[in-house]
């Protein structure tokens, strides 16, 4: 009885996790896709919302990863889903940080445009 109940949670969580990785596969070929489109709109926004699609393409992932360590039988698939989780976790984080900075960037340029506009308007009036 309770190999039947173990089989049928491993099953379950299997394709929990298969459902969860698909919807962080899917999210991130949206988001390629339409980075290729605002390629070709030159789209001021494209490296930020590339990045965002990514990162949340990647969270989806370790999440799959972390609901697979319930059902882990070895400590060798641990030791290895362990890995995944820290490389995920650690590119999730850069690329958090380039959305901070590429932000801060865009914050920067339009505050300078809009200051550069303002200039121009004052000297005309004058």
């Amino acid at each position: 009885m309770y190999a039947v109940i173990e089989n049928i949670f491993f099953e379950i969580v299997n394709y929990t996790v298969l459902f969860i990785e698909g919807v962080g596969v899917a999210i991130l070929v949206w988001t390629v896709i339409k980075a290729v489109i605002d390629l070709f709109r030159k789209n001021e926004r494209l490296r930020l919302d590339l990045a965002e699609g990514i990162a949340l393409a990647l969270e989806f992932k370790i999440g799959g990863e972390l609901l697979r360590t319930v059902v882990v039988r070895q400590l060798s698939e641990l030791l290895i889903l362990g890995a995944v989780i820290l490389l995920r976790a650690a590119l999730t984080f850069l690329i958090h940080w380039e959305i901070n900075i590429e932000s801060k960037g865009n914050l920067i340029g339009k505050n300078i445009t809009k200051t550069a506009k303002d200039s121009e308007k004052k000297k005309a009036a004058l």
